[in-house]
């Protein structure tokens, strides 16, 4: 066994030199620039151009852009208030994701950067919402002792509690004239399907929505934003009610619910938010691992194409002349923010990323559907080829046809690369991601063993050289992986995994327990049978070939101890594994340490598939 701890600073390798797996995650990248409502020419973004992701102010009229925020773990949660006077950004420590909001002027300022909410003790989001005047705001919060809390808060006055559940809930947002709060809960007790309620800034509930109420039918809601309109009490929704999710207006003062007719018109996944004047909506349609825009009027329920390229959309937005803003990507080319008036509209300075090799489209027939798998090969290989399996997180999230530094590496070093949009996934429809109730993990690894077959079956892969790998819930299921199907892989490398899932459900943050339960129907105690067929410490005897793991010392959703736990027993009979621990949550927004995490997955499958 090896193991190690800290990071490696950067050796000032020349552009020239650099291999580019390494340049694609060094060269600078910028988000979505959010914008203030009532000022949008000041804008708030994310970078890593310090070699850190932090925040960033931009003042469009002027074309300054300067760095907020400055902390060697990195930021990356932050909103602008709508008068654009402040940026308020999640101060935790070292990744715990345990901290508390501060903001500062957005033109900056030389002294320490204010709490946001005095009065509020630390604790880990959910949810925030800014008034326009930008000195009242609603705070979500969430911790063990409390369950879920929401507080208004206005300045120079001690915070108040509106709301206050055991169970997962969060703040939606806040009308226009700051009078409604739209809060999304789940006191139903299934995590998965949030119900919505509006309060006014008593607490007093106003209007209630909730699919789940009559226990035959687990449809979610979600909150996607009040009319951006004084005095209009149109709140936009998200629902499930047609098998998927797509949007619906609902006037939270008469009731009444708009259907937007959108099911018979798209295939897939809908969200949307709205235009500026509250006219129409932008509409994001995600189908099938790649996205596109539309403009639906709601006055004429017109439904028009917002051009884009072929890819993934990971983010739009309307600006008030009209224009759409979107950050956009494919498997073989870098992200890039641009305009539908044409032009790119923030472009960082400095060192461009190479591009990669498109991903092809792969359907599997499995035990439960047909599966949609997303190969990558060296360009002009031939199979059979060593091949890596990278399992995405979530679990309820999908790989899709966007730009991956990750997974470009290996296609560098020769390897073919197969994502699986196993059961659970995102973007194939409600019963689809639905499907993972109470034999947890084990089904994602029926789909995943499908793939493996094709994969190998076709010639593609070479069943000798064969890696499962992931992170987060991917980490888990490669863990789990390599314990239930012991003679599928030859190895094995795992990034803050869930390992003993019993020990991870009782320390991890709360609303993670609430999705345990939901996802297993209950606690280690009530379940206990549940929990150990889907955990992978009851398989880690099992395991046969060489595994790494990885995982950061301050992660509150995969917590040290239950890693420690899986390691102890690999390590008590004497197991080929490595375990790297880094200082941080879960995962790092430092590029160095991003860097240094993924040169030692390549060298571990060098040294153990190839060596």
């Amino acid at each position: 066994m090896t193991e190690s701890n800290g990071s490696t600073p950067h050796q000032g390798d020349s552009h020239k030199s650099m291999p580019n797996w390494e340049k694609r995650f060094r060269a600078p990248r910028v988000s979505l620039p959010d914008w203030a409502e009532d000022a949008p020419d000041r804008s708030l973004f994310v970078s890593n151009a310090t070699g850190t992701y932090e925040l960033y102010a931009w003042d469009r009229s002027t074309g300054a852009q300067r760095q907020v925020t400055d902390r060697p773990n990195g930021t990356t949660d932050g909103l602008l208030s709508p008068d654009g006077a402040w940026i308020w950004w999640f101060d935790d420590k070292d990744g715990d994701e345990f901290g508390i909001w501060r903001r500062q002027p957005f033109a900056g300022h030389d002294t320490a950067d204010e709490p946001a909410a005095p009065g509020l003790e630390p604790s880990y989001p959910a949810g925030l919402a800014i008034g326009r005047d930008g000195r009242t705001a609603v705070v979500g919060r969430s911790t063990d002792e409390d369950g879920s809390t929401i507080h208004l808060v206005r300045e120079a006055q001690a915070p108040v509690e509106i709301y206050r559940h055991r169970e997962s809930a969060g703040v939606g947002d806040l009308s226009h004239d700051g009078t409604l709060i739209a809060v999304e809960h789940t006191e139903h007790g299934d995590a998965m399907h949030s119900a919505l309620r509006v309060v006014d800034l008593k607490g007093t509930a106003v209007a209630e929505l909730d699919d789940t109420k009559d226990g035959t039918v687990e449809l979610g809601l979600e909150v996607l934003g009040f009319a951006p309109v004084d005095g209009d009490t149109r709140l936009l929704i998200g629902h499930q009610r047609h098998g998927r999710w797509e949007p619906l207006v609902w006037d939270v003062a008469s009731g009444e619910e708009t259907d937007l007719g959108l099911a018979s018109r798209l295939a897939g996944d809908l969200s949307a938010e709205w235009y500026p004047d509250g006219t129409a909506l932008l509409v994001v349609h995600s189908f099938e691992a790649r996205s596109e825009l539309w403009r639906y009027d709601l006055a004429t329920r017109g439904l028009d194409r917002v051009e884009t390229p072929k890819g993934m959309v990971s983010g739009a937005t309307a600006r008030p002349d009209g224009s759409v803003e979107y950050l956009w990507s494919s498997a073989a080319e870098p992200p890039v923010v641009r305009s539908t008036s044409g032009e790119v509209v923030l472009d960082p300075p400095g060192m461009k990323s190479p591009g990669s090799v498109p991903v092809e489209d792969v359907w599997v027939t499995g035990p439960g559907g047909r599966i949609h798998a997303l190969v990558q090969r060296p360009a002009g290989a031939n199979g059979p080829l060593p091949t890596v399996f990278d399992i995405h997180g979530g679990p309820t999230w999908h790989d899709s046809d966007a730009f991956a530094a990750a997974p470009a590496a290996w296609v560098d070093h020769g390897y073919a690369v197969v994502r699986i949009n196993y059961r659970g996934s995102t973007g194939y429809g409600r019963e689809w991601t639905d499907a993972l109730k109470h034999r947890v993990g084990l089904i994602e690894l029926e789909d995943i063993a499908a793939v493996r077959e094709w994969a190998v079956s076709s010639g593609l892969a070479d069943p000798e050289r064969l890696i499962l790998t992931g992170g987060s819930w991917g980490g888990y299921l490669t863990l789990l992986g390599l314990g239930t199907q012991p003679d599928a892989w030859t190895l094995g490398i795992a990034a803050v995994p869930v390992a003993d899932y019993v020990t991870a459900y009782h320390d991890e943050m709360e609303t993670l327990k609430a999705m345990d339960r939901t996802l297993l129907g209950g606690t280690p105690e009530e379940v206990p049978e549940r929990f150990e067929a889907s955990s992978p410490l009851t398989y880690v005897d099992e395991v046969k070939v060489p595994v790494y793991i990885s995982a950061g010392v301050n992660d509150p959703r995969c917590p040290i101890q239950q890693v420690e736990n899986y390691v102890d027993r690999l390590t008590a009979r004497g197991a080929v594994h490595e375990v790297y621990r880094y200082d941080a949550g879960h995962g790092s927004l430092v590029v160095d340490e991003r860097i240094k995490q993924v040169r030692l997955e390549l060298d571990f499958a060098e040294r153990w598939l190839r060596g």
